[in-house]
């Protein structure tokens, strides 16, 4: 079952929306994952500046031929304001316009008490009230990011509601969560759509234990993940190049082909 190969625009956060098309289609990806754009990732800010209308930047997108999979926004589900999120609905007609099916956004906490998942259920509960209201066809999907870092806690925020879709980071669950990857796929694959690759070593770099690196050239264990995954999921596998927050990173070309190179795809 081929997965759709994407990458995020946190790797390449300097370039343009037309060369982000550009390098994607000399690479054969099946889409991208719009974080950051010409510098910016207030990205309603940035197209409301860059095309005159939804109707020219749905024409750009349909011309080039390369779809974008999901718009990031940064709002967090736990403890939401009522200003994040009129900032998170900015981006909703940019993503109809572009015929994109997702929104990202965090789970958002420290840690997945009862109290932390309750307000996270009740921000989903608001954007399918608003989603319905407009007749939007775009949804949102849950990034395990922050709190849901265990099987069990996607679990138990699964079960307040029961039809979310999940952005899997694999490395965020596997690094700071401590668990088994298969663990995490085998108990929540139902509700993946859409997974994050990255790697990393055990020594520290600046305020983390850990330091990323080149996929293949770290210790994530992507092997057996892959071919579990490549029996079993037709979604995105997205390559999350955080160059924007970590700029010792090599460029993201670099690590586009150490991704063929080791079969991260």
């Amino acid at each position: 079952m081929p997965c759709r190969r994407s990458i995020s625009t946190l790797g390449c956060p300097d370039l343009s929306l037309a060369q982000i098309l550009e390098l994607a289609k000399r690479f054969q990806l099946d889409g991208i994952e719009l974080r950051a754009l010409a510098g910016m990732i207030d990205l309603p800010a940035m197209l409301d500046g860059s095309f005159a209308s939804f109707g020219d930047f749905a024409t750009s997108i349909a011309t080039a031929m390369v779809p974008i999979v999901s718009f990031d926004t940064s709002l967090r589900l736990a403890d939401s304001t009522s200003a994040d999120r009129e900032a998170f609905l900015q981006y909703a007609p940019w993503a109809e316009a572009a015929g994109t099916r997702w929104l990202r956004v965090f789970d958002g906490g420290k840690t997945a008490d009862a109290p932390t998942l309750h307000s996270m259920a009740k921000t989903v509960a608001w954007w399918r009230t608003e989603r319905q209201k407009r007749g939007w066809r775009v949804d949102m999907i849950v990034e395990t990011h922050d709190s849901l870092l265990k099987a069990s806690a996607m679990r138990d925020f699964l079960t307040l509601v029961p039809d979310t879709a999940l952005l899997w980071d694999s490395h965020h669950t596997w690094r700071q969560g401590k668990e088994d990857p298969l663990v995490t796929w085998r108990a929540c694959s139902s509700h993946i759509v859409h997974i994050h690759v990255k790697d990393s070593l055990d020594q520290p770099s600046g305020d983390r234990p850990f330091t990323y690196v080149l996929p293949g050239a770290g210790s994530f264990p992507m092997k057996p993940l892959r071919e579990t995954r490549d029996r079993e999921f037709d979604g995105v596998v997205s390559l999350e190049w955080e160059r924007l927050w970590h700029p010792y990173l090599p460029p993201l070309e670099d690590a586009l082909v150490a991704a063929s190179h080791c079969r991260w795809w």
